[in-house]
């Protein structure tokens, strides 16, 4: 491969021209990778809800043409000046967020917020320069969080890269690079569930589902999933949940249906939907004394939390993460080592495939909420 370092690569990707229209599969120039970057071929790429909020762009300031994709896996192409980390051939993750190594987040054992490199969805241009890696026909083309996985080849910042075990397999741990890794880490390091408790889980998609998993793998004897969606209920089990409650079916709130389930309220709660009802009512549920609320859902920006100061007084903790306080280039070997032990199973998140070229099926898939994640085979 590093036949191709320091030159132009030309390779197909999926470009969001507008917001909300079918990504288009175009020939883009990917230029060679600057100072602390490296340039990736991507194999495996996955879709996330979050790709599909920002090509629908309604909440945000919209920013095309852009490639989207951020859940992949792939192997070093070339690296840039003063990157010693890597190597061509190297089998990577990017990652939507980073690890600089330098900022006092990264010093942090408690902290995985990197100052220089945490998630920036409004930036569309690399660090180092300020302009993008992409063009077509001489004109730029946006990256997204730094990652832009839906190209044959992209380039990252090297603290926005994972290294991992070269045998592991890409077309299964590509999506430990997001939202399975945000789920499971919100249990085992935030909610940290201990052996014979009971454990809410808010919102059954992949993120939820994930800290189900996490909560299975700690011991947790009653997992009890929320969720307004019925049919999400049977595929829940294989992830552990034990128990469901659907809003609807109750007339009194939630918080107190789930309290009512448990003698007073569930050890630990993770709301994993972005609702900030859903967010209330995760940490009222949670029992008093001991009970620990772990919020994962992104909320809306002029959402307002309320709830009673007593609910705090009377020791209930309340705490937030983000991506399950997992630092990207430490941890996430290791979130793969999980899988490469057989301790964590992903191919039950993986419920559909599809070569790249028929990308747009995949945003069909997760528009109408079937299945969790569909893997796009890059070569095909």
């Amino acid at each position: 491969m590093s036949n191709t370092a320091g030159q132009v690569i030309r390779c197909k990707a999926a470009v969001a021209w507008e917001a909300g229209k079918p990504l288009s599969i175009e020939e883009v120039e990917v230029a060679p990778p600057q100072a602390h970057e490296v340039r990736l071929k991507i194999l495996f790429t996955s879709l996330c809800h979050t790709d599909v909020y920002f090509w629908e762009a309604k909440g945000q300031t919209p920013l095309f043409p852009r490639i989207f994709g951020h859940e992949a896996g792939g192997i070093v192409e070339s690296v840039g000046p003063g990157v010693t980390d890597f190597q061509p051939g190297d089998q990577v993750l990017p990652v939507f967020t980073g690890e600089c190594g330098d900022c006092s987040h990264c010093k942090s054992e408690e902290s995985n917020m990197c100052d220089l490199l945490r998630i920036n969805t409004d930036r569309g241009v690399m660090l180092t320069d300020g302009k993008s890696r992409f063009s077509i026909k001489g004109k730029p083309v946006y990256h997204f969080v730094g990652t832009s996985t839906f190209s044959e080849y992209t380039v990252c910042h090297v603290g926005s890269v994972a290294k991992i075990n070269p045998a592991a397999p890409l077309d299964k741990v590509c999506i430990l690079s997001c939202g399975v890794s945000t789920g499971l880490g919100a249990a085992l390091n935030v909610a940290k569930p201990k052996k014979g408790h009971s454990v809410a889980v808010f919102g059954l998609g992949a993120v939820g589902l994930a800290a189900a998993e996490g909560a299975r793998l700690s011991g947790a004897s009653r997992i009890i999933g929320v969720d307004l969606n019925p049919s999400r209920f049977n595929e829940a089990k294989r992830f552990g949940v034990t128990e469901f409650v659907n809003p609807k079916d109750h007339k009194k709130p939630v918080q107190e249906v789930i309290a009512e389930m448990t003698g007073g309220g569930v050890d630990r709660s993770i709301e994993c939907t972005g609702n900030v009802q859903a967010m209330i009512q995760a940490f009222e549920c949670v029992h008093d004394g001991w009970g620990v609320a772990v919020l994962v859902g992104v909320p809306n920006k002029d959402d307002v939390f309320k709830t009673h100061p007593m609910n705090l007084l009377n020791e209930r903790t309340l705490k937030g993460t983000f991506f399950g306080n997992y630092k990207p280039r430490t941890d996430l070997p290791g979130v793969v080592e999980k899988y490469m032990n057989k301790e964590l199973e992903v191919e039950k998140f993986i419920t559909h495939s599809v070569p790249f070229t028929e990308i747009n099926k995949a945003f069909d898939y997760m528009l109408r909420g079937e299945g969790l994640r569909c893997i796009i085979r890059m070569g095909d």
